[in-house]
């Protein structure tokens, strides 16, 4: 059986994620595909506990970086055995909203964590799973940060929280990531319309899953 392809969706909050999950679901479903959708931290039940826990919990006042670090690790650890490697196997289209490049990120660049641990952590966490193409939605921190504060639709969590300059060390992280990684991270411009974005992200996809 064909392998399914593995996409990730990264950015800073507020940069349209969900929006482009959402349209790359309808396209992959309407070309007859088999499509799993799967969210970080969260996709199983121990995972969605510990973000609970991590996003709105009180009780993750004063939450340490190595701790965050740790929790985020075992959500993923459990998502991909539990849900992503099984869906690969028999031949789905994996979306993850967010994957092992938000802890690069997030708590390397933006916590200050040494990135030889982070990597190490993510290494254990995710074993092989690595996405065969992830879509980096790129737009100015502040204004990121800004459409963050404006949504009603969800409780503000705890990144959402987060200064600006939070947001613009992530994002460097992220432009860094990209870097050293052009086979896989494709940077797309997230002030287009969602409609130019989705295009793009169809496209790519595409081609990916005529190589798989």
């Amino acid at each position: 059986m064909k392998r399914g392809l593995f996409i990730t969706f990264e950015g800073s909050e507020g940069c349209g994620k969900s929006t482009q999950i959402g349209l790359l679901r309808e396209q992959l479903e309407a070309a007859g595909q088999t499509c799993l959708l799967v969210r970080e931290p969260g996709g199983t039940r121990a995972g969605e506990a510990i973000r609970e826990l991590l996003q709105f919990s009180a009780s993750s006042e004063g939450l340490k970086p190595e701790a965050e670090l740790l929790l985020f690790a075992a959500s993923r650890a459990q998502l991909v055995r539990e849900k992503i490697q099984p869906a690969l196997a028999a031949g789905t289209q994996v979306v993850a909203d967010r994957f092992l490049d938000s802890t690069t990120v997030y708590q390397g660049f933006g916590r200050g964590l040494d990135l030889l641990d982070v990597n190490s952590v993510n290494d254990f966490a995710v074993g092989s799973c690595r996405p065969d193409v992830t879509f980096l939605l790129d737009m100015d921190a502040v204004e990121a940060h800004a459409r963050a504060r404006q949504r009603t639709d969800a409780r503000p969590d705890r990144m959402e929280q987060e200064p600006a300059d939070f947001y613009e060390k992530v994002r460097q992280g992220y432009l860094s990531l990209a870097r050293e990684e052009p086979g896989r991270i494709r940077v797309l411009d997230a002030t287009q319309s969602p409609e130019a974005l989705a295009a793009e992200v169809w496209a790519e996809v595409e081609r990916r899953m005529a190589a798989v």
